[in-house]
């Protein structure tokens, strides 16, 4: 079944967060939204640039009951603790790396009170740790390396446990990095810690809108 105009007016929207962000907080042309829209759809008649109008406008009463939920949503972030560690790796491994050759490193780098996440993928592991192991991944997964992100920054939010019941926090923090340009080269999340693994030129900036 064919989508209605409404339906795709939506789904536009949807896809393009600085576009909702703006319909959300009442900043934003809808005459020039509708013309946009249809133009982009290749929807040009007048009965559809209404009905984008009007579908629009709906949308945006709905966008602005999430707005109390955003309010919570920074208040869970303004009382997380925010650590920033630099000189952070993440390793992406093939899945036949010897597990005894990880479990060694793992022991040894907890017992040294290091960061230390091992995950494990459909085809591959990640491993994320600090930067000054670097000889050790060199001397015993050499063979095992797919990809090698050296020298990143790692965020972690260490949040109350409300953060379990809130809606959407995951979702804010991403459209924050998103919007500002800042890529997110792994995301972890581990109960109350939301982690972002992040290019190191990307810190002050990440600090700036990570301001709650």
């Amino acid at each position: 079944m064919d989508k209605s105009t409404a339906e795709l007016t939506i789904e536009y929207i949807q896809n393009h967060p600085s576009i909702k962000n703006c319909l959300k907080n009442g900043l934003i042309n809808y005459s020039s939204l509708a013309r946009l829209i249809s133009k982009e759809l290749n929807i040009e008649k007048k009965t559809s640039k209404e009905a984008i109008l009007v579908a629009a406008r709906r949308f945006q009463l709905k966008l602005k009951q999430e707005i109390p939920s955003e309010e919570k949503i920074k208040s869970l972030l303004t009382n997380s603790e925010v650590e920033i560690k630099n000189k952070i790796d993440v390793c992406i491994l093939k899945k036949n790396t010897s597990v005894d050759s990880l479990q060694e490193l793992q022991k040894k780098i907890i017992k040294e009170s290091s960061i230390f996440f091992l995950l494990e993928g459909s085809d591959n592991y990640t491993l994320i740790l600090p930067n000054k192991y670097n000889p050790l991944i060199k001397a015993e997964l050499k063979n095992y390396l797919i990809a090698h992100h050296q020298n990143l920054a790692l965020i972690n939010f260490k949040s109350s446990k409300a953060i379990e019941q809130q809606i959407g926090v995951i979702a804010f923090l991403t459209s924050l990095f998103a919007e500002n340009g800042v890529n997110i080269i792994e995301l972890i999340s581990c109960w109350t810690d939301t982690l972002f693994l992040i290019e190191t030129k990307d810190i002050p900036k990440a600090l700036q809108f990570l301001k709650f």
